[in-house]
């Protein structure tokens, strides 16, 4: 069986028992590498497993799948994705691979920031389509996540925005001349995330604005470590969130939509500074 083992979002004891069992009697551990990651590293997953646990990056997955999955006729092989195994599209693709080597896959499901984002106080019926925001290069500025974010905001929903991950990054010249060296990982915090969309903001300042266009006062919501002992939640402004420091990643931020007073309440347990609980004041007398 090629068996598909959710992780949570915490840290090694967030796996399902379950996925546990699996981990411990498969012939091989694979971890997935490149979408996301845990608060501890993979000695602490091999600590706990009492296993050892192969890294697997993106090459690995999208490349090389055959030595992913050999033996998987005969044996258990277990692939370890933080989250939930069905959060990232190119783990619906390892399925479909699968099932073309006829092999018998399972999955098994864990908490994903899909629905753990519920902890900031949104409910998760009232998100509309999920957006990811990426690292802006010099050369590279492209704005369709916020084109997204108003799409929602116009029906009133809230957007779950993923932020970028940057695993393995060359650069052009090592690239190019066929070296295998790397540059060190990057995560692209709330706080940059927020100063992309105030820049792509007033860009458009000329054009004509309507109720669903962001502004520097916007309400946003930044989750960092969702799962972990040391999760944290913030409720600024857009204009605020550019300079608020959410600690080490991984980071998510939120812009809501049409509140229920309910959400707003909540929503002020996080807020930032004053003038954000007098915003979130007025949706609760609404």
């Amino acid at each position: 069986m090629f068996y598909l083992v959710g992780l949570g979002l915490g840290d090694a004891t967030d796996i399902t028992v379950k996925g546990l069992d699996v981990v411990r009697r498969a012939k091989r551990v694979y971890l997935e590498a490149y979408t996301s990651i845990l608060t501890v590293g993979k000695e602490a997953l091999e600590t706990f497993y009492g296993r050892e646990v192969i890294l697997a990056d993106r090459d690995m997955v999208e490349q090389a799948s055959d030595e992913l999955m050999a033996d998987a006729d005969t044996e258990d092989v277990a692939f370890l994705v933080v989250g939930d195994p069905l959060g990232a599209t190119t783990h619906t693709d390892l399925i479909l691979r699968a099932v073309e080597k006829g092999l018998q896959y399972k999955v098994i499901h864990n908490a994903s920031i899909m629905n753990a984002i519920g902890c900031c106080g949104l409910q998760l019926y009232s998100y509309g389509e999920t957006v990811s925001i990426v690292f802006w290069e010099k050369d590279w500025q492209p704005e369709s996540f916020y084109d997204k974010i108003i799409i929602n905001r116009e029906k009133g929903m809230h957007t779950l925005c993923l932020l970028d991950i940057k695993m393995k990054e060359q650069t052009i010249e090592n690239l190019m001349k066929g070296r295998p060296i790397y540059e060190p990982p990057r995560f692209l915090s709330a706080s940059q995330a927020c100063q992309q969309l105030l820049e792509i903001v007033k860009r458009r300042n000329s054009e004509k604005m309507t109720d669903s266009d962001l502004t520097p006062d916007t309400i946003c919501v930044a989750v960092a470590r969702v799962g972990a002992s040391d999760q944290k939640i913030a409720v600024a402004t857009l204009a605020e969130m550019c300079d608020v420091d959410m600690g080490s990643p991984l980071h998510s931020l939120v812009i809501p939509g049409h509140m229920h007073p309910l959400e707003g309440e909540m929503l002020k347990l996080f807020a930032f500074s004053d003038h954000v609980r007098k915003l979130l004041e007025t949706i609760e007398k609404r």
